[in-house]
């Protein structure tokens, strides 16, 4: 809630322009002016991370959608119909698992080229097998449940049954990595900026402000610890958010807690 209202609301509470430059005030630290200090511009940290924190959710939200759109259609078609549609889209799905996920962005990236949507782009191409091979494992337990079995019977169309049957009961399990999946975006996308293949600068990003404050981390260290202070703090909040839902999804864990809030009573 607190990312998304920054986000939000940032342009009209943050103290100066993130692309500002007070060259007055290079690299100064913390003050009442600039509550955590300057860059190697003399530009504002507060108001840099704050517009670096609407650039992080962009990409994590939107790569998460574009994973979203690719994988879970993929993983209901190869769960539901199996045979050699199945074969031929899990394999493609475990070649590009077998990649490290940040590598294989990154070369999306500089093959596109560096700039918001392309670095989205690239992170939720990496995504998608995440979700197919989700979904798809829970297609293969749905698929065989009564409910299903009986629309079948009935000879309701495919396209029927898994959008009002499969999918429905597939959705939990999608909405917890999607949240997981956000984090993992945010971290890519600093790392892309970091390396010089992300959003392009001027924009303010936390990698970027990090790939900055880098070199001048002993004459001032608040340049790199901001960022990388927020960023730590955003994915930490999305795994937490995470793990969260996944415990709420879990039967087991329902049934413990409603234990636990009997015993109260």
């Amino acid at each position: 809630m607190v990312l998304a209202g920054g986000a939000a609301l940032g342009p009209y509470v943050i103290p100066h322009h993130p692309l500002a430059a007070d060259f007055s005030a290079v690299l100064a630290p913390p003050s009442r002016v600039h509550p955590l200090g300057t860059d190697r511009l003399g530009r504002d940290l507060l108001s840099r991370s704050v517009h670096g924190g609407r650039v992080s959710l962009t990409v994590g939200a939107l790569s998460v959608v574009v994973g979203m759109c690719l994988g879970v259609p993929i993983g209901l078609v190869s769960g539901y119909l199996g045979g050699w549609a199945d074969g031929l889209l899990m394999r493609l799905a475990d070649a590009m698992l077998i990649l490290p996920g940040l590598i294989l962005a990154a070369t999306i990236a500089l093959f596109l080229g560096p700039s918001l949507a392309n670095v989205t782009l690239a992170i939720g191409l990496v995504r998608w097998p995440v979700f197919a091979r989700l979904v798809r494992g829970q297609v293969l337990t749905i698929k065989e449940r009564e409910y299903v079995v009986a629309a079948r019977a009935i000879g309701a169309p495919t396209s029927r049954i898994l959008a009002r049957h499969v999918l429905p009961n597939a959705s939990t399990v999608v909405t917890v990595e999607a949240t997981l999946s956000a984090g993992f975006a945010m971290f890519t996308e600093a790392s892309l900026s970091f390396l010089g293949v992300g959003v392009p600068p001027p924009t303010p990003t936390w990698g970027g402000m990090l790939r900055e404050g880098y070199s001048y981390l002993e004459l001032a260290p608040w340049a790199s610890l901001v960022p990388g202070a927020a960023l730590f703090l955003g994915i930490f909040a999305f795994n937490f958010l995470g793990d969260g839902l996944r415990d709420l999804a879990d039967p087991a864990v329902r049934r413990l807690h409603r234990r636990a809030v009997e015993r109260r009573e």
